[in-house]
């Protein structure tokens, strides 16, 4: 793939988020690709954890939460729901299900098929082919290490999934059996929710 590919890559329509719950949308999205047109940026989804809204105590949103920072997350599916934590990361979310679910799928981590000179210079102040095996590794393994690979942050909040500074677009065709889940990571303060298969993985 390279930047001349861009232009051809179209967005998946709403529907595509609006018409599935947290827990489908999320292995649903394994092989899609996040595209950030300005920096000739392509990256293929390759985790995600499912947050399921009222009665999923690791879930922002639970018990109907709506606050300034969780308000999106209660808009029509297909919106990016972000936020900051621990005070120095942005998390990338995208928002599932019908309006008022309280439901979103975290993009955990990326593979970066295009742009890769852009993202690592975003990570490490190093163009890629001067990165060890580990940083290239490293790259957009996790969900802060994506967002700055991907120049992710608070502007992003709202907007939908079609908009043409990062969009979500087709990418390959993932097997269910090439797919596998595990506990979400980070949410020991959800009790046994935390070890709810939700995480699911290529």
């Amino acid at each position: 793939m390279s930047i001349d590919d861009i232009p051809s890559l179209t967005p998946l329509p709403r529907e595509f988020f609006s018409s599935r719950d947290a827990l489908a949308l999320a292995p649903a999205l394994l092989g899609c690709l996040l595209v950030r047109p300005r920096d000739g940026i392509v990256a293929r989804i390759t985790e995600t954890e499912a947050y399921m809204g009222q009665g999923d105590p690791a879930c922002h949103a639970n018990q109907g939460r709506c606050t300034p920072r969780t308000r999106v997350m209660f808009f029509p599916g297909g919106v990016y729901y972000v936020y900051f934590t621990y005070g120095m990361y942005y998390c990338l979310n995208i928002v599932s299900g019908a309006e008022g679910s309280g439901e979103a799928v975290l993009i955990r981590a990326v593979e970066v098929l295009q742009g890769r000179d852009v993202a690592s210079l975003r990570r490490f102040s190093l163009p890629y082919e001067a990165l060890s095996a580990a940083r290239r590794k490293a790259l957009a393994n996790g969900p802060g290490k994506l967002c700055i690979a991907l120049g992710v942050d608070k502007s992003l909040y709202g907007l939908p999934c079609d908009d043409p500074s990062l969009f979500v677009a087709q990418g390959e065709s993932i097997p269910a059996e090439a797919i596998h889940t595990g506990p979400r990571i980070g949410v020991d303060y959800a009790g046994k929710a935390a070890m709810f298969p939700w995480r699911f993985f290529l």
